[in-house]
């Protein structure tokens, strides 16, 4: 745990950074049905959308962002489907680009982080912009984040730009909680035909070479698409559901990868201090 003194998300027990080395991943859609399989298991469950550049997290919660606010002016975050969310994408006109420099990033995660009344959750999930800037950052010197998730696809292209985001997180000694290999495999609904269409195993293998728990695999599958443009995740349904499954097996290996993290923590906090003489 990076050893940061902060007042921010006193009620929050687990920040989870969910990042990619490059756009296109799918690591929006991931977040979004992470933090839903994470409320599925009965926690109390944020999403914070700080991709500033691209924020997609309220369509693919299918919310409007019409927020409150406190009588001390904090802003209380809109709740969709059980998770309350905040978003860069509520403040923005439709069509509108961000061009932010470093500043005012970092003002904007400030504000995300101190100025929203998340109160009591197991987890906040945090979107975070591709690649390896501002926003990364400034998180990572705000608060102690519990962890991070990346996501890759299989493709050697995607996987070698994660490993840039791994080690980043790294020199912030933020740890890694592990790799999600998203759109893993293409299996045909007509013909039950299984297609590895970016190929296939590449972030297991790059978890094990890098000693990073790998958490699973997420199919390229047309319901996942269908439904994030409803705004209603797949991680809302059954296990029934082979996609939703998919989902709902990552949550528990990240709650369990976050439970070990935060048991080692608890035991070096404990350890006796040995006095030399």
């Amino acid at each position: 745990m990076a050893e940061i003194q902060s007042n921010y998300l006193p009620e929050v027990r687990n920040t989870i950074a969910v990042a990619s080395g490059k756009g296109g991943v799918g690591k929006s859609t991931v977040s979004a049905n992470l933090a839903v399989a994470l409320m599925r298991k009965g926690a109390r469950v944020g999403l914070m959308d700080a991709d500033v550049y691209g924020p997609s997290v309220p369509k693919l919660m299918g919310v409007l962002g019409a927020h409150q606010q406190t009588e001390d002016g904090k802003m209380i975050p809109p709740e969709q489907h059980g998770i309350k969310i905040m978003s860069m994408g509520f403040f923005l006109p439709k069509g509108e680009a961000v061009i932010w420099r470093g500043p005012m990033l970092h003002k904007m995660i400030q504000e995300f982080l101190g100025r929203v009344e998340w109160g009591e959750l197991d987890y906040l999930v945090i979107d975070l912009p591709p690649g390896t800037g501002d926003v990364q950052l400034s998180l990572c010197q705000s608060i102690p984040l519990t962890g991070a998730v990346i996501v890759s696809t299989p493709q050697d292209l995607a996987l070698e730009v994660a490993s840039k985001a791994i080690l980043m997180f790294k020199k912030l000694k933020t740890p890694i909680l592990g790799i999600v290999e998203n759109m893993s495999y293409y299996h045909c609904s007509h013909c039950g035909q299984r297609d590895d269409i970016f190929g296939h195993g590449g972030a297991r293998e790059a978890s094990e070479k890098a000693d990073i728990p790998f958490l699973g695999e997420i199919p390229l599958d047309a319901h996942i698409r269908v439904s994030s443009d409803e705004g209603r995740p797949v991680a809302l349904e059954s296990d029934d559901s082979p996609v939703a499954r998919a989902f709902h097996e990552l949550a528990g290996r990240l709650a369990e990868r976050i439970s070990i993290a935060n048991a080692a923590a608890g035991a070096q906090r404990k350890a006796p201090v040995v006095v030399m003489r």
